[in-house]
């Protein structure tokens, strides 16, 4: 029997309670925080961006300040309130929950609302996790375009309500699990750190060394860019089976798959054009600008993508792709205009060193183990924090459903 198995028959043998979260909490919405009111110091804040960027547990009361006449009219969260979103665009967001646990009050805004209760704040931020929840809140939620599931819905949540021994003892076991996923995300990321020197270090001794030197576009055979069928144009996405990628999905990576397919109809009428795998594919609008990715499938892009298809004969592509990488921020400094765009005829006149075929495919084999170790989800440390979070739901869902007590 676990210690937990041992605290419910001790303090509750027939059972724990379930009851609605209006009947233990006390629920306020917050009100207006524009980031405009936001400042460098003064009140602590938490905006609701920063709630999904930082889903847990906090004690960290530097997320953002207001000044102090601007706290007086937002809501106010105690050290150990627990602070839920009620907005986002997709429901999975909706209701991430912060515990505070910090030292000193602070303030929250009007897409969010802080509970108050009796109940260990962090067992109440993992409840928010669980399937039980998100089933609650699927039904609960209302809207379309932006989902949201108000401060009176949530208090028609059923939640269990174990004896607060209880409570404290499956946070301490589920604090171990995230305390160890926390440990590998730093060691990855120290290791990811380690792979870009090394990276950096390869075409540096590339770049010393008497090599010859081309652009992007002399080493492509075929450069390209896509087009955005009419948004809302049923004929155009409806049943559509072609990959459409968009510059959003161009992460550092390789792309398998995209979120949005289009039509036959909308190939045909919109400029849009197939590009082969194996592309080098850079972003060149906005905030993604600089970004780059290899396609394994052959597809289809938006307008803001500049397709490089490699002359083999010239260059290997995944040689062109780390190097691409590699200059991400020398990439962004190219741009042009408010948003620092970048187009076609930039990227094709920036320039790469261009060693013996051989010598690239020596470095890309280098650079591929490095890469697999930080970034493939079936070795290394990816695998491992994955099978970690699987073991940390599994007993997160486990230790968080309860018999309830017979009515």
């Amino acid at each position: 029997m676990s210690r937990v198995d041992e605290l419910i028959a001790k303090h509750c043998p027939l059972g724990v309670d379930t009851k609605l979260l209006g009947d233990v909490a006390q629920l306020v919405r917050g009100n207006g925080m524009p980031k405009t009111v936001l400042t460098d110091g003064g009140i602590g804040a938490i905006h609701y961006g920063q709630i999904y960027t930082r889903y847990g547990v906090s004690t960290d009361s530097t997320f953002s300040f207001v000044a102090p006449e601007t706290a007086s009219k937002l809501t106010r969260a105690d050290p150990g309130d627990v602070i839920i979103t009620n907005t986002s665009e997709n429901l999975e967001d909706v209701g991430k929950a912060v515990a505070w646990l910090g030292e000193n009050p602070i303030v929250t805004g009007g897409h969010a609302t802080v509970i108050k209760s009796a109940m260990d704040p962090k067992f109440l931020s993992y409840w928010f996790r669980t399937p039980s929840f998100f089933a609650q809140k699927k039904v609960l939620a209302t809207g379309t375009k932006v989902i949201d599931v108000s401060a009176r819905q949530l208090a028609k949540v059923r939640v269990p309500v174990p004896p607060i021994q209880v409570q404290r003892e499956i946070v301490r076991i589920l604090d171990q699990f995230t305390q160890l996923e926390a440990e590998l995300e730093a060691e990855l990321e120290a290791r990811r750190r380690q792979y870009e020197h090394y990276r950096s270090a390869f075409f540096h001794e590339t770049e010393s060394a008497e090599v010859e030197w081309s652009t992007l576009g002399k080493i492509s055979s075929r450069v390209s860019s896509g087009a955005t069928p009419k948004a809302g144009a049923a004929e155009y996405y409806d049943g559509g089976t072609i990959p459409w990628l968009r510059t959003g999905e161009v992460t550092f990576g390789e792309i398998w798959d995209t979120k949005m397919k289009i039509t036959d109809r909308a190939l045909k009428e919109t400029g849009a054009s197939w590009i082969k795998e194996n592309c080098v594919i850079v972003a060149i609008s906005g905030a993604t600008a600089g970004r780059s990715a290899i396609n394994k499938i052959p597809l289809t892009t938006n307008q803001h993508c500049c397709n490089l298809q490699i002359d083999e004969s010239r260059a290997d592509y995944r040689y062109v792709f780390f190097w691409v990488s590699s200059m991400y921020e020398e990439l962004k400094a190219f741009g042009r205009g408010a948003r620092a765009d970048l187009n076609a005829k930039l990227i094709k006149d920036f320039p790469i060193p261009i060693p013996a075929l051989d010598e690239q495919r020596r470095i890309v084999e280098l650079l591929d183990r490095f890469d697999a170790l930080v970034n493939d989800l079936n070795i290394g440390l990816p695998a491992e924090i994955a099978a970690r979070r699987k073991q940390y739901e599994f007993y997160r869902d486990r230790l968080l459903s309860f018999e309830e007590v017979d009515a």
